[in-house]
């Protein structure tokens, strides 16, 4: 039969394996470090690994494939949990660090009085991961957030970037130069399937950062939700430019 189906690009496919953890029915597996279909009965075409693919390697396309069974799904599910125990679902790469979690902070402390003891400034990061190509786009984090997109190099060149930009929201960061991807698509998604109540774009001043910013305004417009944003621009040498 003709139908809608999954396929991987192995030359675009980096091994990331966050299209593996998306996949409910299973049919997705690394093999010698990259995405492969496992039975095309296994796939139910709907493509919820599509945008946690941070290189487009992935697609949707029509043709001759075994139709879904569902049946077969939960035999190998059962297969598996007879085989290892009860199965979790799986790490990107093996690698517990790129698991979603919430990071609990306590309220944010009322302004020293002029006298008192010098405070230690205290992380304001309630989120993991960071990274926009890693970031899951169903991260219970993300529902209701205030977002900070963030180029990575801000936190190098703004000091105070935890109390002054990400206090009190989910933090997003990212080099459109090193990373060579456009990120208007997994934003696209991101703001798609949750809640966002704001954006702020954190970017430097130096012409490439220009793509965070065009991403975000693009990923934006795709939503077609009128979410409030704004864009702050940073000096290399740690002043605030444009707010």
């Amino acid at each position: 039969m003709k139908r809608k189906i999954v396929t991987i690009d192995p030359t675009l496919c980096n091994g990331c394996g966050l299209c593996v953890s998306a996949c409910h029915e299973g049919a997705l597996k690394l093999v010698d470090g990259k995405a492969r279909l496992l039975s095309d009965s296994y796939c139910d075409g709907l493509g919820a690994c599509l945008p946690e693919c941070p290189t487009g390697a992935i697609k949707i396309v029509e043709r001759e494939a075994a139709a879904f069974d569902e049946a077969a799904v939960a035999a190998q599910q059962v297969a598996e949990k007879h085989a290892g125990g009860t199965p979790v679902p799986p790490l990107a790469c093996g690698c517990p660090g790129k698991m979603a979690k919430t990071i609990a902070r306590p309220p944010t402390a009322a302004a020293a009085v002029v006298g008192d003891p010098p405070v230690a400034p205290t992380s304001a990061l309630v989120n993991w991961p960071v990274q926009i190509k890693l970031v899951p786009i169903t991260a219970p984090y993300l529902k209701n957030a205030a977002l900070l997109i963030a180029a990575d190099c801000s936190a190098f060149a703004y000091p105070d970037i935890h109390r002054r930009f990400m206090t009190n929201k989910v933090t997003l960061i990212g080099c459109p130069k090193l990373d060579e991807v456009d990120y208007s698509e997994k934003l696209t998604a991101l703001l798609q399937a949750n809640d966002i109540r704001s954006v702020t774009v954190l970017r430097m001043e130096v012409p490439c950062c220009a793509g965070i910013a065009n991403a975000t305004k693009q990923a934006l417009m795709n939503s077609g939700k009128m979410i409030p944003w704004h864009v702050v621009t940073i000096s290399t040498d740690g002043a605030i430019l444009d707010e």
